[in-house]
């Protein structure tokens, strides 16, 4: 069974690399968000996970991170 999300207004981005270097993106969504306007609801996000960390090395994994956002 399906069942929809909505998340309204959010910010996201691709990660490359380990999971360890997430902050780094996360740094420069805020500063996104800032120069938008935005502000992050709060530190809870979403990690879609778009390689096996089991079968690639911490370098080559790729991560869509977001996190929702609201109006200054």
């Amino acid at each position: 069974m399906f069942e929809e999300i909505v998340e309204g207004k959010s910010i996201q981005m691709m990660h490359l690399g380990s999971y360890d270097d997430e902050p780094a993106s996360f740094k420069i969504m805020e500063e996104f968000a800032e120069k938008e306007n935005l502000v992050r609801k709060s530190k809870a996000h979403r990690e879609i996970y778009l390689s096996d960390a089991r079968k690639v090395s911490p370098d080559k994994l790729i991560t869509v991170l977001r996190f929702s956002v609201e109006p200054k």
